[in-house]
């Protein structure tokens, strides 16, 4: 089982969002996802997203433990991202993460994966032009 530390202030304020006790995904939005919104080859491991969603994913089965009991999942490839000592915590309107070796993302995301997977499905792609 793979540890995240989350901040005191970013659980407040997934409890603020009514989140805290959703099923989150940590992912790595570099547009190959399932529910990957952005990204493109200059963008992998840069971009991280908090995908909540009604019920665990098969494809995310990976918990990330955490103090605070926040169920928080994420995939093997998503874990290729992720070195020891994963943190993510919420400061001036922001969310962000980093691990022991590196600031990995300080704008990380949180969107509805119904409404991801509702909107892959009408047509509406990834914008990959951010490389």
């Amino acid at each position: 089982m793979a540890k995240i530390q989350l901040s005191d202030s970013l659980v407040d304020l997934l409890r603020r969002k009514q989140l805290a006790t959703k099923d989150l995904i940590l992912l790595t939005d570099d547009g190959g996802g399932k529910y990957s919104l952005q990204g493109g080859a200059c963008t992998i491991g840069t971009n991280f997203t908090l995908i909540v969603i009604d019920a665990p994913d098969q494809d995310y089965p990976i918990p990330l433990e955490n103090a605070q009991g926040i169920h928080l999942w994420t995939s093997t490839y998503d874990l290729i991202f992720l070195e020891t000592g994963v943190k993510m915590d919420y400061r001036n309107g922001q969310i962000s993460i980093k691990d022991d070796a590196h600031a990995l993302d300080n704008a990380v995301q949180i969107a509805n994966g119904a409404d991801v997977l509702a909107a892959f499905a009408q047509g509406i792609k990834v914008d990959g032009s951010s490389c």
